[in-house]
């Protein structure tokens, strides 16, 4: 009897000692298409559509609700990508019928890695919006096709139900914070080490460079050679290195727009376990404008 209350008290506190948020989640953070399939009538799961609205009129999985990318990012004065206003974010999310308790699956296109961008970014949006349990479908809405799995043209109709999350304003930062925190956090530059050497840039960005001390985690080592995640390990032994082993560390991931940069940010905070990793959403498009923000060749 000694020996179990023992272990009882043991699990008790290894629970209490682990981090809040793997004890709420309650998906992994990419599901495979097989798991969908077989949870695609769960009521907790609600599938979450982001391609066009036409792309989703032509053939979705049975079940899915069409959100396009367009209403998670929007374009606020000249910056692209930009988080909606909170109570217009609040509006779409109840609009979907998606409810801080929901299984949120994110799928989007798959085809080439620029298109799975839209998923990371809409599943950061959400959990900013403070819903834990957000996927990525793994290999997207074309591995589902490939596999010859169920498609439906019909559309879905979401039951509006009044969001109530709170919403996670830590995870997003801005200009000012960024250049506070330049001597203490370590700043990830998410692009092609071209753009982060210096030696490409993009037409709508002032100029060549990086952040200065800002170190670089290509977005095009996530992904295995059909277009799906690497494992833990893989992407842990590729993450490790650049960013270090210490999971309290504050880390910053900016890219051009505050898009690309959240697929870091998804995998080092739900898959790795880092837990204070944020998003400058402006990034290199704003920074770069600033002839005062230390910036490096």
């Amino acid at each position: 009897m000694r020996k179990l209350k023992l272990v009882v008290a043991f699990c008790m506190i290894t629970m209490l000692l682990l981090p809040a948020a793997v004890l709420a989640r309650d998906i992994a953070p990419f599901e495979s298409t097989g798991w969908l399939e077989k949870n695609i009538k769960n009521p907790k799961v609600v599938i979450l559509d982001v391609r066009k609205i036409e792309e989703y009129a032509a053939g979705h999985i049975p079940g899915a609700i069409n959100v396009f990318y367009g209403s998670w990012a929007v374009k606020r004065g000249d910056l692209l990508n930009e988080l909606p206003a909170d109570d217009d974010l609040r509006d779409v999310i109840s609009s979907a019928g998606i409810e801080p308790t929901s299984w949120v699956v994110v799928v989007g296109k798959n085809a080439t890695i620029p298109d799975r961008w839209d998923s990371t970014r809409v599943a950061f949006t959400l959990k900013y919006a403070g819903i834990e349990n957000v996927a990525i479908l793994d290999g997207g809405y074309d591995k589902w096709v490939a596999e010859k799995k169920p498609v439906s043209t019909e559309k879905v109709i979401a039951k509006k139900k009044a969001y109530n999350g709170k919403f996670n304003k830590a995870v997003v930062v801005n200009k000012a914070y960024t250049l506070g925190a330049l001597d203490k956090a370590l700043l990830v530059d998410v692009r092609a080490p071209e753009f982060y050497k210096g030696e490409k840039k993009l037409d709508f960005v002032a100029k060549t460079g990086r952040i200065k001390g800002a170190v670089n985690l290509p977005p095009a080592l996530l992904f295995n050679q059909d277009g799906t995640y690497k494992n833990k390990a893989e992407l842990e032994a590729i993450a490790k290195p650049v960013v270090g082993a210490d999971l309290s560390r504050e880390i910053i991931t900016y890219c051009d727009t505050g898009k690309v940069c959240t697929s870091w940010w998804f995998v080092l905070t739900d898959l790795l376990g880092y837990k204070d990793v944020k998003v400058y959403d402006g990034s290199s498009m704003e920074w770069m404008k600033d002839a005062m923000a230390p910036s490096a060749p």
